[in-house]
């Protein structure tokens, strides 16, 4: 997604013409990175006794977490003091795994369309180079490995970082040179994974040489020298000010404006109804016949694909007010249609009214739940 900011902009307008127009601070997005400040967090702040990972916290960024321990994810307000950000993601170990099994990892990743990505001109000779930033703290110090991976064509890289000083904010640079081979997809489908590694099993870090260039690496060479982050209850891991740009510098972090970067979460992931909405109306919809409701949502933005229906639900959830009465649902049982712009979905299993009757969707549960989801 592209985002211009337009600023001090100066102009001398002799005989009704523009002329010797100044600009400056005409910035284009530079970020590949979308909420790397951690500000959206639309699922919920924390989930506790996470074993699976999955996307649980913070919007665009997905824990792989294969039986290494158990964790706390949270949207945390431990931040790096004076560098603007309000909100890191944090992890904490709740249950160690001192000894990772071979297959056994931890991973923080985040996913990338191929159609957002080809300005970095991969599969040329003018492939451009990509330089991460960010702000790391954790008690666990030693060697970490952030990794690109190019799912087009089966090419990653791995570059190593070191956090030094146990409990302390510390920000770290990491440039990876451009790929001449292998082009990103001009789609919109899965074409670049970013990810954080923080723990990994011989089948992972086994190798004996960091996969430092391009390419299509033994696997055991993917993440050699990856402190294991699930090897006490006392460890922990925070990330912010992720920034991930074209060049071999790395500039400031750049912050977008809320609606701006809400926008751009929405294009994935749109919750409708949040947790803790009880009593609130949340959608409109009519009678299509004696037992059967269609409700209709625009999405505030056009999503990346016709998104599937999340939803929690559960004996009388929720509530279709019509006609001065309230006809009781569990869930929505039939998605009708599903498309990147919209839903039409209903329920055809627990109501009872008439034809043509109009009416508003309440909650009735602070666990009910409604979301879509477009995540790659």
């Amino acid at each position: 997604m592209a985002i211009t900011r337009i600023g001090n902009i100066a102009s001398t307008i002799p005989d009704d013409s523009i002329q010797n127009a100044k600009f400056s601070n005409i910035v284009q997005s530079k970020n590949i990175i979308i909420n790397g400040d951690m500000s959206i967090a639309q699922r919920g702040t924390s989930v506790t006794g996470n074993t699976a990972g999955g996307y649980t916290t913070v919007d665009r960024w997905n824990t792989i977490l294969t039986t290494a321990g158990t964790y706390t994810i949270s949207q945390s307000t431990d931040v790096p003091s004076g560098s603007g950000f309000a909100n890191s993601m944090k992890f904490d170990c709740t249950t160690a795994d001192a000894s990772l099994a071979a297959g056994d990892n931890m991973r923080l990743q985040s996913k990338f369309e191929g159609q957002n990505l080809q300005y970095l001109k991969k599969g040329t000779s003018n492939a451009e180079s990509l330089t991460a930033s960010f702000w790391v703290k954790s008690v666990k110090t030693g060697t970490y490995i952030l990794e690109l991976e190019d799912k087009d064509n089966t090419r990653k890289i791995s570059k190593s970082y070191t956090i030094s000083s146990a409990n302390t904010w510390e920000k770290k640079t990491v440039t990876f040179p451009g790929d001449t081979t292998g082009a990103f997809n001009n789609d919109n489908a899965r074409s670049l994974d970013v990810m954080f590694w923080l723990a990994a099993g011989s089948t992972f870090s086994g190798g004996t040489t960091l996969n430092t260039s391009w390419g299509a690496p033994s696997t055991a060479d993917r993440a050699v020298g990856q402190v294991n982050l699930s090897d006490s209850t006392s460890n922990d891991f925070y990330i912010t000010g992720v920034q991930l740009e074209a060049g071999t510098t790395a500039s400031e972090f750049e912050f977008l404006p809320v609606d701006v970067n809400s926008q751009r979460c929405h294009r994935y992931y749109y919750t409708l109804l949040p947790l803790g909405s009880l009593n609130k109306y949340f959608l409109t919809g009519y009678y299509y016949s004696t037992g059967y409701i269609y409700c209709n949502t625009l999405f505030p933005t056009i999503m990346r694909a016709s998104p599937s229906l999340e939803q929690v639900g559960g004996t009388n959830y929720y509530q279709f007010y019509s006609a001065a009465s309230g006809d009781t649902f569990d869930d929505f049982t039939n998605t009708q249609t599903l498309n990147p712009n919209s839903a039409f979905f209903g329920n055809n299993s627990d109501v009872s009214g008439t034809a043509g009757n109009a009416g508003a969707v309440y909650c009735g549960n602070n666990a009910a739940y409604v979301a879509f989801t477009a995540e790659l």
